[in-house]
Parts: C-alpha cells; structure tokens; sequence
C-alpha cells in the first residue's frame, strides 16, 4: 500500500532521512518509535505527500511522489485519515461539526454526512459528546474526536502522530486500544511515539526505529 523506495529528505541543507526503504502492507499495524525530533513526523508527511523526497520515491497505491499533479493530492488524502498530537480541533465548532469537516470539504450530502458522523462517534464513544465544545471536554475525548474525524470517510489507513503525547497512562492505553480496534475492522494504522512503554502493550504489532537518518526494524524483547 505505501512504499518507500530509497527515500531521502534534507530540510535547509539538514538531512533529515537518508535512504530509507519501508513497505506497509493493507490493514498493517506499524509503530514508529524513535526520540522526540528524529524524523517521525517527516516521515509521516511524506506519506501523505506533504513533503516530497529530496531523493527516491514514495508510493501511496497508484500515486508516486515522482509524478503526482498538485490536483491529484487532495484525492490521495481523502484515503488517509490523520490524527494529530495537539489534535487540531476547531474550538468554535461542536464534536459533531468537528467530525464532519472532511466530510463538507468533499460535499457530502447532510444526511451522508449525519450518517458517517453517528457511525463514527458511536465507533470512539462519543456519541453523548456531539454537541459539546472541544473545551468542555477531556485531553482524552478530544483525541477520540480526532480520532473519529480521521476515520470518519472510512480511510485506508490512519496516521497517527505521537497520539498519547499529552495524555497521562491511562487514557494513553484506552486511545492505543481503539485504534488496535479499529486496525482490527480492516484499516492500516501506523503509530508515530517516542514512548517505548506503550509500545510494550502491544508487543507483537510491527516495529520500525528511525535512527541516525535510517529506518531499522526492531523486536521487542519478552
């Protein structure tokens, strides 16, 4: 599904990556570990085509970063859903109105969009919350409503970016078991984290460790 084919990346003259090879496979469930401002989150954004490589080619399906139009983007996005570390939610706007924005940005009907919002906040719990302000609510509700935005047009994958980062350990397991779930519903996940813990939790999934501008498989030891 995804493929890095020796990707390299420099940002003002800063190498960032050096000829990574990477294949994630449908329904795939990755972490990639490695220390806070190593790479993670570039390595992200060049999945989803925000950045392009300075060297080799990334392969989302049919699109390739070597020949994908500017107009083709958008398309390759509504395939991948994204979750962010500060969550990005729109304070102004409701759970529902928040779920339902990548939805308004390809223009979907409202009774489609009423429809694939119930299902997904029904999915993350939080069906009780649709009409509650991101400010009235947890650090951990709020991931759940980035959650449900990023699997709300049903993606083939979700990329998660340190997704536990600013939530204590607890509501850290509970966000690392929905999206265990929601890889096991059929959808690739990949899991951007420093923390090595967490990773414990679920210690049979894949593991790749960005390092020294490289990409290693690791094995967690028992």
């Amino acid at each position: 599904m995804i493929r890095f084919d020796k990707v390299s990346f420099s940002y003002n003259s800063k190498k960032i990556l050096d000829n990574v090879d990477l294949y994630i496979n449908n329904d795939e469930f990755l972490f990639v570990v490695g220390e806070s401002g190593i790479g993670k989150t570039t390595l992200f954004k060049l999945m989803y085509f925000e950045e392009i490589p300075t060297s080799g080619t990334v392969f989302f399906e049919n699109f390739s970063s070597d020949n994908i139009d500017v107009q083709e983007i958008p398309y390759l996005r509504r395939r991948i859903g994204v979750v962010f570390q500060d969550f990005k939610l729109m304070q102004d706007r409701d759970t529902f109105d928040n779920i339902s924005l990548p939805l308004e940005i390809i223009g979907d009907k409202k009774d489609t969009i009423k429809k694939k919002v119930f299902d997904a906040a029904s999915r993350v719990g939080l069906l009780d919350k649709l009409n509650k302000k991101p400010f009235d609510l947890s650090g951990g509700e709020q991931q759940r409503i980035a959650i449900a935005r990023a699997i709300v047009n049903k993606p083939e994958v979700v990329i998660a970016d340190e997704p536990t980062g600013n939530l204590d350990p607890i509501i850290s397991m509970d966000i690392l078991k929905l999206l265990n779930e929601i890889n096991r519903r059929g959808t690739a996940v990949i899991i951007a984290t420093h923390n090595f813990e967490l990773v414990r939790k679920l210690r049979d999934k894949r593991i790749v460790q960005v390092k020294d501008q490289k990409l290693y498989e690791v094995k967690i030891r028992t």
